[in-house]
């Protein structure tokens, strides 16, 4: 589904979205995949997560003379989004951007290399591509093989170091990496003029948050230097679009998770224990999903506050 959005009605979706963000109702639809063109040239895919889980959620930049295309999800859905950008415009697909290393951004880097697309990703995500992304690729195989067939796993070609900038006079992205977070090589690609964020999984709208990689401590310093950008509108790597509102909804719920288990800690409270006893009542008019059945969240800051 297609759906373009002009100036005005940007705006009024801006709105709405500072009233969800504000009550923090679930207002997802993961049962679907949606476009939007969120400013002229700019577009956002919004990737079914249910009943069954698709994959993350996309954008592509059309530029002058090229378009760049934001995280490559799997495989099936790179394929899926090409179509989509082909019916769009003529103009080459010359750069894919992977937030991180993770399949469900980056597994798709081989079909976008088949049509001369560059992958590009930040200096910290190259060890995780070169160990974690090649492991993950493989299992895929073996577990996905009507999807991943006989296809070679495709490594970044370009990273950068802290930020890469695309200007050709009209158009401007600046891929950003603040520092670790959902995994240590975490990228986001911000447009200045537009106050448009694409953040990859280093911001989610709902129950996504995957702590496996994290450091949630140095994630929350990444969300406070993520604030100081002036965002309008929030293209998240699994849910709805957001606004500033949902970055710091994103932000609360590992200050909160943090300060809770401490408290528990404190208290001699075992891990088991602290896994029935966790509440943080908001979470689920946020996602939909009680705190308690995040379980492995709750493990991995468990582990760092005690290591």
């Amino acid at each position: 589904m297609f759906q373009k959005i002009n100036r005005m009605k940007m705006i009024v979706l801006a709105v709405a979205f500072v009233a969800t963000a504000s009550c923090m109702c679930d207002a997802a639809v993961p049962e679907e995949s949606k476009v939007y063109e969120l400013a002229p040239g700019v577009y956002f895919r919004k990737c079914q997560t249910a009943p069954e889980f698709l994959g993350c959620n996309q954008g592509w930049v059309v530029f002058k003379d090229f378009v760049l295309v934001i995280d490559a999800n799997f495989p099936n859905q790179a394929e899926e989004v090409i179509k989509i950008i082909r019916s769009q415009t003529d103009k080459p697909i010359r750069y894919i951007f992977d937030t991180h290393h993770h399949g469900d951004h980056a597994d798709g880097n081989v079909i976008y290399k088949k049509i001369g697309a560059v992958p590009i990703a930040s200096e910290r995500t190259k060890p995780l591509f070169q160990t974690l992304g090649l492991e993950g690729f493989e299992t895929s195989k073996k577990e996905k093989p009507e999807e991943y067939g006989e296809l070679d796993y495709q490594l970044p070609e370009i990273y950068f170091p802290r930020k890469m900038v695309f200007d050709d006079g009209e158009m401007r992205v600046e891929l950003l990496h603040f520092g670790h977070a959902h995994t240590g090589g975490d990228a986001v690609a911000w447009l200045p003029k537009q106050g448009i964020l694409f953040t990859g999984d280093c911001i989610v709208n709902g129950a996504f948050n995957f702590t496996g990689h994290s450091d949630t401590a140095s994630w929350i310093n990444v969300i406070d230097q993520i604030k100081k950008l002036p965002v309008k509108v929030l293209a998240p790597g699994h849910g709805e679009l957001g606004d500033m509102g949902t970055i710091k909804t994103q932000q609360r719920y590992f200050v909160e998770l943090r300060k809770e288990i401490a408290g528990l800690i404190k208290k001699g409270r075992t891990l088991e224990q602290i896994k029935q006893e966790v509440k943080l009542p908001w979470y689920k008019k946020w996602t939909g999903v009680d705190i308690l059945q995040r379980e492995e969240n709750i493990e991995h800051v468990y582990g760092e506050l005690t290591k």
